[in-house]
């Protein structure tokens, strides 16, 4: 080969690189969404299943106060159960094949993360905070025709969080309807629900304590129980732990029934709950779960107002407070 027939070579090898990088598309998703008021949550990708061609880029943007990743495990990659990383995080504008993780780490309000795709295949999308945050790329050659443009995938997304936000605004409403109607000793830890789609799965939850605001009298009991199927939260009284966030406090011990009880003196004490969570579903090949801890009463013996926090979302809301009055004789 002579000289000068590799450098034409060359140099039509970059023109065709150049023209293909210029042809590329950078694809528009979000990660996550929420209410005017953060009460509610949606731990979805909007939309979570596209269509792109190899060389094509998506540019995921996180809206929300509630973290969120963009995660691609390797196939058969075991998923690290902390939300750490797969491990650590990855550099914007990483590329993803399959042949390695892709990690955004964990991002909010209004930060954005991209990925390109150099290669063909389907690949799945993951959130590592939220187990049931998921959806699916496909990445065609670019001899195929994608069936959707970004305007279709746009419509979809609105579409799916007006619905997702409408549920649970519906949910809070109700929750905190039947508080008001039957005043007791329960109040619920959040609630949500898992909604299938053809790419994966979105969740919606409610980010309250309802009632927010509890009165009741001292010796009496308060049962706060978890009603998301999928999201952890805490009830936590005075000074959050410094390290993680389980186990419960000391002291804390189990009911017959498996729910979690404590005994509360004084305002200026400090008391935790540890994480307040659904069973995983169980799956056909793997082994039973075991029943959830989603329940914890504390038993107040002394008067006083009682501030507690979810110590996972207090960022967002998710606050409480029990009002112990001296009981008449």
């Amino acid at each position: 080969m002579s000289k000068r027939y590799a450098l034409a070579l060359a140099a039509a090898l970059a023109v065709l690189v150049a023209s293909r990088a210029v042809g590329a598309t950078t694809w528009q998703s979000l990660a996550g969404a929420q209410s005017f008021d953060e009460a509610i949550q949606v731990e979805a990708f909007l939309p979570n299943e596209l269509w792109v061609h190899v060389g094509d880029s998506i540019t995921w943007t996180f809206p929300a106060d509630e973290v969120h990743t963009v995660t691609f495990l390797k196939p058969g990659q075991v998923r690290p159960s902390n939300g750490a990383g797969c491990p650590g995080t990855t550099p914007d504008q990483s590329n993803f094949d399959g042949s390695a993780c892709v990690n955004s780490g964990s991002l909010l309000e209004g930060r954005t993360y991209t990925v390109n795709f150099p290669t063909g295949g389907n690949f799945k999308v993951v959130c590592l905070v939220h187990a049931n945050m998921t959806g699916a790329i496909h990445v065609l050659e670019q001899s195929e025709a994608l069936p959707y443009q970004q305007t279709f995938y746009d419509d979809q997304a609105y579409t799916q969080r007006a619905g997702l936000l409408k549920d649970g605004a519906i949910q809070l409403g109700l929750l905190r309807a039947r508080a008001q109607q039957n005043p007791g000793y329960q109040v619920n830890a959040g609630s949500g629900e898992i909604v299938a789609t053809g790419g994966g799965s979105h969740t919606v939850s409610v980010y309250r304590f309802t009632p927010e605001s509890i009165v009741v009298n001292v010796g009496d009991t308060v049962e706060w129980t978890n009603l998301d199927p999928v999201t952890a939260h805490t009830v936590t009284f005075g000074t959050e732990p410094s390290g993680p966030l389980q186990p419960p406090s000391a002291g804390v011990t189990a009911d017959s029934d498996g729910a979690r009880h404590a005994m509360f003196a004084s305002p200026t004490d400090s008391l935790h709950s540890g994480f307040l969570v659904a069973a995983p579903q169980d799956r056909i090949g793997l082994a039973q779960a075991n029943l959830a801890v989603a329940r914890f009463r504390v038993t107040f013996t002394t008067p006083g107002t009682f501030d507690y926090i979810c110590a996972l979302h207090d960022e967002v809301g998710m606050t409480g407070q029990v009002i112990v009055h001296q009981a008449r004789r």
